[in-house]
């Protein structure tokens, strides 16, 4: 009865089930459903920072409530069998918020035509005092069956941190309850340190070494001869490519509030439409580390002149910008260290740097953000000493992605600079 979406998981260790105490003060009128508007942030999505803190009852790894936060309709959370008792998420976001709108995917039930085991009454709640006290009721729902954007306007907007997801009823089925998706769009009110995510983890590929400076991140992990290349972090999620003996791909992270776990998502190169694998672990040590074919971030420099001697072009996730603007944010300065020690050690080499975005804005004000996005690089690296004549610069707006724009996920992959040999 299972699709199989995901391979080599192991279970989160945040998880566990959740039991609680249901009785709720008298709730608001039920929410009512409303229009999705543009370019909305997903405060619940795992690829802009949200934590599992507890679990519902899950029917194994591959239907985890992990796959509610992914924010595919084609992967989804199902309980055990004949449990259809009420089941609780409870989801820690990155930052004090405000919700406006909560969406509801359920179209890829499985089972029987009429979708008897999707998710029917559910109530939402926000706490801005903890994991286990000050829940206010935001919405409660009537879901329909097996019907994907399910979306309700927030009429009572609670500024809060935890949110909490009681899921009471099904369709009908005394088998199973199932839901594939839930988002909650709105603000970020707070912008908080993220402390930093050095240290060596203990994880379900081997041990994973990562060593953070500013944005970038770079590391090894003990599978494979598995490298960790021309990384960078925004807020609590990192993003990078991952390189083994035969094989490369993208990878998304998401590390929890006190930096101690990492959960995320692996995929191939040009394999990432779907829903990808799990990567996840726990810090086991402060220390870095190291792998015999990794020797710490000082081989920076190294890793960008294999990567485009391999392959002609580097992915560079370091290297931030302030919010729909050029301005290079401070902590992009390791990467870019990087790119000025490539260019003295190569110097015969010439390059052309590109800036490519996501595609929340229209396509013309992407290509002319893209375009001042890859001027802004190389006048960083002309003032620290470069050629001028060194670089050329190219912006592509959101013409080239190279994954979904309809995700979190997949927007993260596209915000990039690429550094081409010419």
């Amino acid at each position: 009865m299972r699709q199989i979406f995901a391979s080599a998981i192991i279970a989160v260790a945040v998880a566990g089930v959740f039991a609680a105490n249901l009785t709720q003060a008298a709730p608001p009128a039920a929410a009512k459903p409303v229009a999705a508007a543009a370019a909305e942030l997903n405060l619940t999505s795992y690829a802009n920072g949200a934590w599992i803190l507890k679990k519902p009852a899950e029917y194994n790894e591959e239907w985890s409530a992990f796959w509610l936060l992914d924010e595919s309709h084609q992967t989804g959370w199902a309980t055990p069998k004949d449990v259809v008792s009420p089941q609780q998420l409870l989801i820690v976001l990155p930052e004090q918020s405000l919700i406006h709108n909560i969406e509801f995917d359920s179209a890829g039930v499985d089972g029987d035509a009429e979708g008897s085991r999707s998710a029917k009454d559910v109530t939402v709640e926000v706490s801005n005092q903890g994991p286990d006290a000050g829940f206010e009721t935001i919405a409660v729902v009537a879901l329909k069956a097996k019907l994907d954007r399910q979306r309700y306007s927030i009429a009572k907007l609670v500024p809060g941190r935890w949110v909490r997801l009681t899921i009471k009823s099904n369709h009908g089925s005394p088998e199973y309850l199932e839901l594939f998706d839930f988002r909650a769009y709105g603000e970020q009110k707070t912008h908080t340190a993220v402390p930093s995510v050095s240290g060596t983890y203990a994880t379900n590929y081997d041990n994973f070494h990562l060593q953070q400076d500013g944005a970038s991140v770079s590391g090894c992990y003990e599978h494979d001869g598995g490298l960790l290349a021309n990384g960078g972090m925004e807020g609590r999620v990192s993003r990078f490519t991952w390189i083994q003996t035969k094989s490369r791909g993208p990878a998304v992270l998401t590390f929890s509030p006190d930096g101690k776990q990492m959960l995320g998502l692996w995929w191939y190169d040009g394999q990432t439409d779907g829903p990808g694998q799990i990567w996840t672990g726990k810090r086991i040590s402060d220390k870095v580390g190291s792998c015999p074919n990794w020797k710490g971030a000082q081989n920076g420099s190294s890793q960008l002149a294999q990567d485009i001697g391999d392959t002609g072009r580097a992915r560079i996730y370091g290297i931030n910008f302030d919010t729909d603007s050029d301005v290079i944010k401070p902590e992009s300065k390791a990467a870019l260290e990087n790119i000025v020690k490539l260019a003295k050690e190569k110097a015969a080499w010439k390059f052309t740097i590109e800036g490519h975005t996501d595609a929340t804005a229209t396509a013309a004000h992407n290509q002319q953000l893209s375009e001042k996005r890859a001027a802004s690089v190389k006048a960083w690296l002309v003032a620290a000493g470069v050629a001028p004549e060194r670089f050329l610069t190219r912006g592509f707006g959101a013409s080239k992605p190279v994954a979904s724009n309809g995700t979190a996920i997949g927007r993260a992959q596209n915000r990039r600079v690429e550094l081409v040999k010419n």
